[in-house]
């Protein structure tokens, strides 16, 4: 008989009558453990009649038969994927960007694939400890990550403990949007814009303070980036995340600091905060009359936050090509793209090579202003 348990483990045996031997090799179970339901008894078996050696060849092609048919559950197989629950980790607490658009194609994968992708928050330690889990999971397509820049492409920058490389250890699967912020300072700083802040920055060496949610983080090189392409240095003061900075920032209590168009929109509406250029690489039609930084001298900066979805290394191409086409689908759609325009997105796309090329591209950009900035592995 055939049996096809829980595990996907299958066992080959041929009723009590079977020769011990042959028990011990097909099925792994003692003898006495190995019974042949009573609806497939057969009082004299055909394989006992047979001689040893058509016997023998019989059972290696039954072998081959069962091995060849599909077994979900295994890791590396993407037949039937998938048939169980899904996790989709995000290596931040609830609410960021990451979290939002984690969910969404969460949502996605659920509503197309007829299975539960939930997400999973592990927050802290600058979302590394979040995608190391992810890392270190089976490679069957059953975890996967919501990826951001900070613990794939900036923290090997400033981490000289790394539990990952980012390359060699996670599959990219799908660039979902990229997000670009603008350099906003409170109103009582003195400047209209780049060059301005720049002139004041250079006669005030060392006395303009800036905030980003946390060493290695995209907020902490970008801002690194603008002031060695500048020619001027900053106090940099780390927070636990952008909510906190942005309090202090409207406060007065530092000088300038990155925030993602959705989050600054308002409060530039208001007048409580001013922008002094986007960090993108066009105009966003959210601020159509705010310049980008590049636009006002300083040529070549561009700096994004973005999100994606990636899963271990070695899981089977046949499962990210399948969640891949499911989150292109959707993403498409003029309703998915209208609402990650609308919330100051540029909707990417960008499949498993060409976001792995470009992963490999921001891993070197941001090596580069460590190096420039003077930052050291810690």
């Amino acid at each position: 008989m055939i049996d096809k348990p829980d595990s996907a483990i299958y066992r080959v045996c041929v009723c009590e009558q079977t020769p011990g031997l042959l028990t011990s090799i097909f099925c792994r179970l003692p003898p006495a453990a190995c019974r042949l339901p009573s609806t497939y008894r057969l009082p004299n078996p055909p394989l006992m009649r047979t001689p040893p050696i058509i016997a023998s060849l019989l059972l290696s092609c039954l072998m081959n038969y069962v091995m060849a048919q599909p077994q979900p559950g295994v890791p590396g197989t993407a037949q039937g994927y998938p048939n169980r629950l899904v996790r989709v980790i995000v290596p931040f607490v609830p609410g960021g960007p990451t979290d939002v658009q984690g969910r969404w194609a969460a949502q996605q994968l659920s509503a197309a694939l007829g299975q539960n992708f939930i997400v999973e928050n592990r927050g802290g330690g600058g979302g590394v400890p979040g995608s190391d889990a992810v890392v270190r999971a089976a490679p069957d397509g059953y975890t996967l990550l919501a990826g951001n820049p900070g613990p794939l492409t900036v923290s090997p920058s400033v981490n000289a403990k790394m539990p990952y490389d980012t390359l060699r250890d996670l599959a990219p699967i799908f660039l979902i949007a990229r997000t670009a912020s603008c350099l906003c300072i409170h109103p009582s700083v003195p400047v209209k814009g780049v060059k301005d802040f720049v002139a004041l920055a250079k006669a005030q060496p060392g006395k303009i303070n800036y905030g980003s949610p946390g060493v290695g983080t995209v907020g902490h090189f970008a801002t690194e980036l603008f002031a060695t392409q500048a020619g001027i240095k900053m106090n940099h003061v780390p927070y636990k995340g952008a909510a906190q900075y942005t309090v202090d920032l409207l406060a007065g209590h530092i000088e300038i600091a990155i925030i993602q168009f959705a989050g600054c929109a308002p409060l530039l509406q208001s007048g409580r905060l001013r922008a002094i250029g986007a960090t993108s690489e066009k105009r966003t039609p959210l601020l159509p009359n705010l310049p980008t930084v590049a636009e006002q001298g300083l040529a070549g900066f561009v700096s994004y936050n973005w999100n994606g979805m990636l899963a271990p290394a070695k899981t089977p191409r046949e499962v990210i090509t399948r969640v891949h086409d499911v989150l292109s689908k959707q993403l498409a759609s003029p309703e998915h793209r209208d609402a990650f325009v609308n919330q100051g997105h540029e909707v990417s796309g960008l499949g498993p090579d060409d976001y792995a090329n470009f992963i490999r591209a921001e891993i070197d950009k941001w090596a580069r202003v460590a190096r420039a900035a003077g930052i050291s592995k810690q």
